[in-house]
């Protein structure tokens, strides 16, 4: 049985936070440095998780702190993966904030993130009577 430390807003080398990224490809992030020394220090709360010290899990928040959080970032490391860590993550952040009256995220259309995020309680927002819009950068 594994033991993992999970800590709120602790420190996060840009090393250690980078090679998360990368262990989930996410280049649009960890390609550019400036980005990830910038990325937990403005966020509103983040979670991470370690196993003998490494660094293999984390959920990051922005929002206003009253009203509206907004789930920007889950990962869990790929050799990690279906072990609770992601779930784990999304309730301890739903506890955390669970006089929010929104908790909003985005992510890939995929049946396999739709279960997960359906087995955390989320709904479509079209379930809502919602709508979202987007505006990506050119760049």
């Amino acid at each position: 049985m594994y033991t993992f430390a999970y800590e709120e807003n602790g420190p996060v080398t840009v090393s250690e936070l980078t090679d998360l990224y990368k262990s989930v490809s996410w280049s649009a992030y960890y390609e550019d440095r400036d980005i990830m020394q910038r990325l937990l220090v403005g966020s509103l709360y983040y979670l991470t998780v370690r196993y003998d010290g490494q660094l293999i899990g984390l959920i990051r928040t922005v929002g206003d702190g009253c009203y509206i959080l907004y789930i920007q970032d889950i990962l869990v490391h790929p050799d990690w993966h279906r072990r609770g860590i992601g779930t784990t993550l999304i309730r301890q952040t739903l506890e955390t904030f669970k006089d929010m009256k929104q908790i909003i995220l985005t992510t890939d259309q995929t049946d396999k993130t739709r279960s997960f995020y359906e087995s955390v309680g989320f709904v479509e927002m079209s379930e809502a009577q919602a709508v979202s819009f987007i505006k990506l950068s050119s760049h």
